[in-house]
């Protein structure tokens, strides 16, 4: 049977469509899902992991400072790596439910916004624009990007490629950054513990202070003042004060490492027992019993120093936390410090959940019948009231108490009292005005930590420690406050190094009881061999160090390092005569119009022209509780644009005249005052009234600004 002809085709029929290829890099089904989420891991890792990881790996401290153990770390990890890309992707799958046009669209605009993320970075990093003119080439980057992704498949397959990207991003972090030394714990190993000499071997207290220039402490004839730190000089008046003493480094990671190995820093590592693993902990460690209490360093092991209670406390969600604030600081198109340690604060005692005073630490109530400041102790640094609970105590043999207390380091919020105040943590610490409020802020706290040697010697005194004990307070390194210089960095160290160099160095030795100066050639290397000596031990590796009593070192010049292994010479004689007569610094400027200040407001003329300025934080003085120990100290905010740079601005509380300060240069958010207002008992419980006005006339006369 022959096979039918086929039928004819009817030319009326309309053809069948030509089947049309997806759009380039826009598959269907599982394999396009696939495919879509590889892309979003790609930018997600450029846009995300890589610069946290980045930023964080270069900054094991931040680890440290949080307690963070090796399964909280990688968790971290894990964490930017995963859920970023799953969050990106996840709603382009839901918007599938639609229809395919609808899941196309959605995942071009996720990967519009990542490309328009990146561009910010990138721009940050090669361009001066900022803000709105960042982000809008950011925009046309981003449409560029996703143009071209229609148009060429060659795009999507980069993109795939690139998904690699994280794994190399988090290799890196693990293995090759200054966090790995924290994260895998591995180094080199310890020489062993030091030989005990004979059979003295005294208590020994070593308090550590962190952002403490020399200065700071000094009255313009070279001495402690005491009447504003007066237990810093009773301190001096009952020890050894190498008053020539410099930091070796401004970085606190470089710098106590340094300190505690008597080695100058060499190599950009953590500040961790698996780089350092000669330090004071170490050698003493065979002889002593060790309490140590570090902050931003774990330079004491495990097998040295037992655990502690705060060892087991989760830190992952404060972990999550803080590097989410630093993810806000870096995707935004504006500048800022990318700095995970910038927010470094001791936690108080009620943060830490202690309860009660810590032993033998009780302060006097003040006597002012206004304030009563029962719960002061709660708002001490955790880590002190641990230290000195720790000092109260009987110990069983030779022992060494350690302290890091990141005082009076910023952020800054105590005053001498113990009163803790908040302020804005984007508050400026540069640009006239901005700076000279900075250094007051310090000063106050300084007032505070003067408050904390009081209470040390306190105990050492009534646990019968005291005489035979050593006693080192020291700090690491200083700060400028030189306007157009403020910091610690090596521009600092050019325009201000008696600032940034010179800190007080304080050695108590064992039946010492009288003061006495010392202005040998010290430099912080000298720390460990100094206290070696006198704990009777000596140390099993070598030393860049010379100790309190060994001949000095003959070079006058002084050496620092702002980067390890790139020694920088700073005049040594020059600097320190100037520290000695008043020039080590920029002097505090003069009260402005200090007549005013303790008048009524009613005793002066006072005009009205309807201009108003805003107080920012005029809520807070709202409810004051007195009795929490927490007070609104700090008032800030902006001015009417025809109140002039350097105007007197007067804050009165309470119809009275706290303080008179000069109208600022606007800071980044616009802020054009702010006060510090030292004396809390101008503040009553409930509600205050807090005024602003301009002064004219040379003082005789007040414009109500608020």
């Amino acid at each position: 049977m022959a096979d039918a002809d086929p039928a004819p085709a009817d030319p009326t029929a309309p053809l069948d469509p030509a089947p049309v290829a997806p759009p380039a890099g826009v598959g269907t089904g599982s394999g396009g899902e696939l495919r879509r989420l590889l892309e979003i891991v790609a930018l997600c890792g450029l846009v995300v992991a890589q610069p946290l990881l980045d930023v964080v790996g270069r900054s094991p401290d931040f680890f440290l400072f949080h307690g963070a153990g090796t399964a909280e770390i990688l968790l971290l990890v894990a964490f930017y790596t995963v859920v970023p890309p799953l969050v990106c992707w996840l709603p382009g799958l839901a918007a599938g439910l639609a229809g395919p046009p609808a899941r196309r669209v959605a995942h071009l605009v996720t990967l519009g916004l990542l490309l328009a993320a990146f561009a910010v970075q990138v721009g940050k990093q090669i361009s001066p624009l900022r803000g709105a003119l960042l982000l809008g080439l950011a925009t046309m980057v981003a449409l560029g990007g996703v143009w071209a992704y229609r148009r060429w498949s060659g795009v999507g397959q980069l993109l795939r490629l690139a998904s690699v990207g994280p794994i190399v991003f988090v290799a890196l972090f693990v293995f090759a950054s200054p966090a790995s030394a924290v994260v895998l714990a591995s180094g080199q190993e310890s020489s062993g513990p030091g030989t005990a000499t004979g059979a003295g071997h005294p208590p020994v207290v070593v308090l550590v202070l962190d952002e403490l220039p020399l200065v700071s402490l000094l009255g313009p004839d070279g001495r402690i003042d005491a009447q504003r730190f007066p237990h810093f000089a009773e301190l001096a008046a009952g020890s050894t004060w190498y008053r020539n003493s410099t930091a070796v480094g401004g970085w606190t990671p470089y710098a106590l490492p340094a300190m505690l190995s008597g080695r100058y820093p060499q190599h950009e590592v953590a500040p961790h027992y698996s780089q350092h693993p000669d330090n004071l902990f170490s050698a003493l460690g065979g002889t002593y019993d060790i309490k140590a209490q570090e902050s931003i360093t774990e330079l004491c092991a495990p097998q040295v120093c037992p655990a502690t209670d705060q060892a087991a406390t989760s830190t992952l969600p404060v972990l999550l936390r803080e590097t989410g604030q630093l993810l806000g600081q870096i995707l935004a198109p504006v500048d800022n410090h990318d700095d995970p340690t910038a927010s470094f604060r001791e936690p108080t005692a009620r943060d830490a959940g202690l309860t009660g005073p810590a032993s033998a630490a009780d302060e006097a109530v003040p006597s002012d019948p206004k304030f009563r400041f029962h719960t002061l102790n709660d708002h001490q640094p955790a880590r002190f009231a641990q230290f000195i609970d720790g000092l109260s105590r009987p110990d069983d043999g030779p022992t060494l108490h350690f302290l890091h207390l990141l005082m009076p380091h910023a952020p800054w919020n105590y005053l001498p009292s113990g009163v803790r105040y908040e302020a804005p943590g984007d508050f400026p610490n540069e640009g006239a005005g901005w700076v000279q409020l900075a250094r007051q802020r310090h000063l106050a706290q300084l007032g505070y930590t003067d408050g904390l040697i009081g209470q040390t010697l306190d105990v050492l005194r009534s646990s019968g420690r005291y005489d035979d004990a050593l006693l080192v307070v020291t700090a690491d390194h200083g700060v400028s406050f030189t306007q157009g210089a403020q910091g610690r960095g090596m521009g600092a160290v050019e325009a201000a190094p008696a600032e940034v160099l010179w800190v007080p160095t304080f050695v108590k030795e064992p039946g010492q009881r009288s003061g006495r100066v010392d202005d040998r050639n010290w430099e912080h290397v000298d720390l460990l061999p100094t206290i070696a000596a006198h704990a009777g031990i000596t140390l099993p590796f070598d030393v860049d160090g010379i100790c309190g009593g060994c001949p000095p070192r003959q070079r006058a010049d002084k050496e620092f390092r702002d980067v390890p292994g790139q020694p920088v010479t700073v005049p040594g004689p020059a600097t320190f005569d100037a520290l000695l007569t008043g020039r080590g610094g920029p002097p505090l400027p003069a009260p402005m119009l200090p007549e005013l200040v303790g008048r009524s407001v009613g005793d002066l003329p006072v005009t009205d022209d309807g201009v108003r300025a805003e107080i920012l934080n005029i809520a807070d003085f709202s409810g004051v509780d007195p009795a929490s120990g927490e007070l609104p100290m700090l008032a800030y905010g902006e001015l009417p644009a025809t109140v002039a740079t350097g105007a007197p601005i007067a804050v009165a509380v309470n119809g009275e005249i706290a303080t008179v300060v000069p109208a600022l240069a606007p800071d980044a958010k616009g802020r054009r005052f702010a006060v510090l207002l030292q004396d809390e008992s101008m503040l009553r419980a409930g509600d205050n009234r807090l005024e602003l006005f301009e002064v004219v006339d040379g003082g005789t006369q007040l414009v109500r600004r608020w």
